[in-house]
């Protein structure tokens, strides 16, 4: 782990929220300044090693910050980020879908800033998520730490080497809460439709879900392998996979659902 770190965050919403709670869970900083016009949450410490601020002028001009995090809405990067180029010694992360690494520089008006953009996903709120990250030639390998050890505060996390590809990470770990959640409301209003009362079906639904996710963590199969360790030949589940797996089924869904997602991530960054 890396030394305690002096954290800008600027936006504090719900994915931004998630990552300062879990860093200060974490004990990563020694210092944090964040830039949000609402209202602080309840958990932040009173000590005064978190001063919250409503704007970007607001902040203590001797405050030199090693990690500016954007958690903003990729709408308002134009607005925002270039008030943030003074701050050349800063690492700069971004969680933003679509917003790149060349238009983050441009907008920061310098090709020489340390620049990691980060996609992280909604169970990072309860430190459980997935993020995925890719830096620029300029950040340093102690930047990297900082940008590492705030991600990981939130679950897994891996490093790529091409930023293309974070359009595929944003198709299956970005939105793949989303499918998850999915499946389990459709499940539930199936087993609704055949005759179960709608408060149980959404409990065996959910708890389904709940559960198979909490083995799949503990497990050390592969999903493949705990799929089939469910699956008794001539059984329920082997008759009910052969349409969910079968031609139409499960796996074109869900490529054409990530293509698109994965289409969608590309527009945004344009």
């Amino acid at each position: 782990m890396t030394d305690k770190l002096r954290l800008l965050l600027v936006g504090c919403g719900k994915m931004g929220g998630a990552l300062l709670r879990q860093t200060l869970a974490a004990r990563l900083t020694s210092e944090v300044v964040v830039v949000e016009p609402a209202a602080p949450p309840d958990f932040l410490p009173q000590d005064g090693s978190v001063r919250w601020v409503a704007s970007r002028d607001l902040i203590e001009k001797d405050f030199t910050p090693d990690i500016v995090l954007f958690a903003v809405k990729p709408q308002q990067f134009a607005d925002v980020i270039p008030t943030y180029s003074g701050l050349s010694s800063a690492v700069f992360l971004s969680i933003a879908a679509g917003i790149t690494i060349a238009k983050l520089q441009t907008l920061l008006g310098n090709d020489r800033a340390a620049v990691v953009r980060a996609m992280p996903n909604l169970p990072a709120s309860i430190g459980a998520g997935m993020t995925v990250a890719v830096a620029n030639r300029n950040v340093t390998s102690a930047q990297r730490g900082f940008c590492e050890d705030m991600l990981k505060a939130v679950g897994g996390m891996a490093w790529l080497e091409d930023e293309a590809l974070i359009d595929s990470v944003t198709a299956l770990s970005g939105s793949g809460p989303a499918y998850v959640f999915a499946l389990c409301e459709v499940m539930a209003k199936v087993g609704e439709s055949m005759g179960l009362e709608s408060t149980l079906a959404a409990r065996l639904a959910r708890q389904t879900v709940v559960g198979s996710g909490a083995l799949l963590a503990e497990a050390p199969e592969s999903a493949e392998a705990l799929r089939r360790a469910v699956t008794s030949p001539g059984g329920t589940t082997e008759a009910a996979l052969k349409i969910l797996l079968g031609q139409g089924g499960l796996t074109e869904i869900l490529q054409a659902a990530m293509m698109a997602a994965s289409k969608r991530a590309k527009e945004l960054a344009r």
